[in-house]
């Protein structure tokens, strides 16, 4: 069963009723999907969503505690959100989603710095816990960032989907067993040529094999999903991840699964979808 229903002139909200899989044989699957006609639209719907989650959480806990991926899908959400004057920032803590390993805060690529120079250092939040991937101990640095993730159940997590279907640094075939917070990850080549693409790196050779990730489980752990995924570069893994079974080969299709979801497509990303 497909459900379309007009939200405004600019985007449209799209319910999909999936049958049920291997993995979860009794339980109905639902994927909410907005689509925008540009990126800045796109940006601001997701950026609305997610903002709506900080605000509940704080008006109920006086805490929101939130999950903020980079990458160039997240551009225009992050611009958008950071002028949401209505949330208490002081109020929002933050967390990390992957980081390269053994990648410095201050090179050009280094997840950190984008999230400082576009998220952090634009609102006065209570804390952002980052992903110190180049400390010499990545393993100590997953089980510090799990312990502090223990007291602080997420409200929203902002993510995006990758080329090859992947979930923070989480690549096919992702474990979607672990439930340990954070990993240490290998990137595939897929992943590795999309950094490149994305012009974060100047050559394959210089884009890191390893990373730190949040897991899948602790993804999932999140109350809500703001999930932005933009350009027809990303159309395969958005239809695998919507249409398709749920599989570590796909590791964004276990966003099926979750309850409360909403995927951010445009045109491009969406064009492989069935029709309504």
């Amino acid at each position: 069963m497909l459900a379309r229903q007009r939200m405004t002139s600019d985007f449209f909200k799209w319910s999909w009723h999936l049958s049920a899989t291997t993995r979860h044989p009794r339980k109905k699957l639902l994927v909410n999907i907005i689509m925008a006609d540009d990126l800045a639209t796109l940006g601001a719907a997701a950026a609305d969503e997610a903002a709506s989650a900080i605000v509940e959480a704080i008006d109920n806990r006086g805490q929101a505690n939130v999950i903020v991926a980079t990458g160039a899908s997240q551009f225009e959400m992050l611009s958008s959100l950071v002028a949401h004057d209505e949330i208490d920032w002081s109020s929002v803590v933050g967390f990390h989603l992957d980081e390269y390993l053994d990648v410095p805060a201050t090179h050009p690529a280094s997840f950190r710095r984008y999230l400082r120079e576009r998220f952090v250092d634009q609102v006065p939040l209570k804390r952002f816990h980052y992903i110190e991937a180049d400390a010499g101990d990545a393993r100590g640095t997953c089980d510090t960032l799990g312990r502090i993730l223990e007291d602080h159940p997420i409200d929203v997590a902002c993510v995006g989907i990758g080329e090859n279907g992947h979930l923070a640094f989480n690549d096919p075939p992702a474990d979607f067993e672990t439930d340990e917070p954070y990993l240490v990850v290998s990137l595939d080549e897929a992943c590795r040529r999309q950094q490149l693409g994305e012009g974060w790196f100047a050559t394959l050779e210089d884009v890191p094999r390893k990373a730190i990730s949040m897991s899948v489980k602790q993804i999932l752990r999140s109350n809500r999903i703001v999930c932005t995924v933009p350009d027809e570069r990303k159309a395969l893994a958005v239809v695998r991840t919507v249409e398709g079974p749920v599989t570590p080969h796909v590791p964004a299709s276990i966003l099926q699964t979750h309850p409360a979801v909403t995927l951010f497509l445009d045109p491009a990303s969406a064009d492989l979808m069935s029709p309504p």
